[in-house]
């Protein structure tokens, strides 16, 4: 499975792309690296633009603790590391609308020190 570096400030995340659920969407991620954007948040969500504009591909309503999801509506890389505003628990995680599935992300902690308007890098891993 390829794997991906998300760089926030000085902390690299490792994810690995899984192509069961999506392929098309992880294939036009994969195309669109690298890809530099600034981030969002919506509640344990760290989001942000990339340049892919796809529709949904077998869409998930609920997603897991260190997701990685593609949002079709806002064209966005979605990390999940916890509740959104919609969500009820830490173990049914809510995205805003369905996301397609396309990773798991390692160390998802360190997630909870970032936020929004951050510089975000993102590139193949080596």
């Amino acid at each position: 499975m390829p794997r991906i570096v998300i760089q926030l400030g000085d902390d690299q995340f490792e994810a690995e792309l899984i192509q069961e659920d999506a392929p098309t969407t992880v294939a036009s991620i994969l195309d669109a690296l690298p890809i530099e954007s600034t981030t969002r948040q919506w509640g344990a969500e760290i989001y942000f633009e990339i340049p892919v504009e796809l529709g949904p591909e077998n869409p998930h309503a609920v997603v897991s603790k260190g997701d990685v999801g593609y949002w079709p509506a806002g064209n966005c890389l979605c990390l999940f590391y916890g509740k959104t505003p919609l969500s009820a628990s830490e173990e049914e995680i809510v995205p805003a609308s369905p996301v397609n599935l396309v990773g798991r992300l390692d160390g998802v902690e360190g997630l909870s020190s970032h936020g929004p308007e951050e510089r975000v890098q993102v590139r193949p891993a080596d």
